[in-house]
């Protein structure tokens, strides 16, 4: 049991929202002292073989990772893949899918912003996603800080794209259920991202917990970029009760916009078994990669 790790296994590049190439996110990563590093761009895997050539080529361990959009009780969950095969088709297909509302949703986005006077919405935040499948409210946040409407990304979050707010749409994702069996399917570990992010009651969160267990989670994000040091704590508990790995990602997204510098968290609480324990058979050496090979099950 490595606690200590730093392991650094939630981080976004250019292939969703972040600022970053894969290479050059992985260069980031290992100048601040990351040991190993997962790229978890949203609902997409196009990055991991880029992702995983950098990091081989810094000589720095590997874990293929993803972050897909979940609909829980109404609420947007993200449940994080690390450990899969990165070919598989189940996994592949389901998140081509789950991306394939987002220019709906995205339109429907711009038209409430029209009605507030916000014109072009749709266009410029197309500008910073590229991909029309990939398009998301970090990419009308950025537009709207480049628009001079806000001064930096959380506020447009505050007055724009949070539910009740002009620039809001609420979208389907994919099923709790789904989510974790494309990941476990394809050889992967499932991960409930950030668990204090959401606005659950006590119920409602024992519920998402229960409920992903039930389906073959695995592990929680105990330290991450948007918790708390209390958080870690209250989120370590849960892992403990849950009989869940414990997980440590940034969420890092960008130079301008993370609070989280990627690889500077704190080590996870000890008394904890790290996901990268039950992940060792999966991570990917600069001396041994194998970003495609079926990996084993997970003990």
């Amino acid at each position: 049991m490595i606690s200590h790790l730093n392991a650094d296994l939630h981080s976004h590049s250019t292939v969703s929202d972040g600022t970053l190439t894969p290479e050059a996110l992985a260069a980031r990563a290992k100048a601040n002292g990351v040991e190993l590093w997962a790229l978890t761009d949203h609902d997409e895997i196009g990055g991991q073989a880029r992702a995983a050539a950098a990091a081989q080529a810094l000589g720095m361990d590997y874990l293929t990772g993803v972050e897909i959009s979940v609909t829980f009780l109404h609420q947007t969950v993200h449940i994080v893949g690390l450990g899969f095969d990165a070919d598989n088709a189940a996994l592949v297909n389901g998140l081509r899918q789950t991306r394939g509302g987002r220019e709906q949703r995205a339109r429907e986005m711009a038209a409430g912003l029209a009605k507030v006077g916000i014109q072009g919405a749709f266009e410029g935040a197309l500008k910073y996603a590229g991909n029309r499948d990939l398009i998301s409210r970090t990419h009308f946040a950025r537009f709207l800080v480049e628009s001079g409407v806000c001064r930096e990304t959380y506020e447009v979050f505050r007055k724009y794209l949070t539910e009740g707010k002009p620039g809001f749409v609420e979208h389907r994702w994919a099923s709790l259920k789904d989510a974790v069996t494309w990941i476990t399917q394809a050889g992967g570990l499932a991960v409930i991202a950030h668990p204090a992010r959401y606005k659950f009651s006590a119920n409602e969160e024992f519920a998402l917990f229960t409920e992903f267990k039930g389906y073959g989670g695995r592990g929680v994000e105990v330290v991450t970029g948007s918790h708390t040091p209390a958080e870690y704590i209250s989120y370590a508990d849960a892992a403990r009760e849950f009989g869940l790995a414990a997980s440590r990602g940034s969420d890092f997204h960008s130079p301008d916009e993370s609070h989280t510098e990627i690889g500077t968290l704190p080590s996870l609480p000890g008394q904890l078994t790290p996901v990268w324990d039950l992940l060792a058979e999966r991570i990917q050496t600069a001396s041994h990669p194998s970003l495609g090979a079926a990996p084993s099950a997970i003990p």
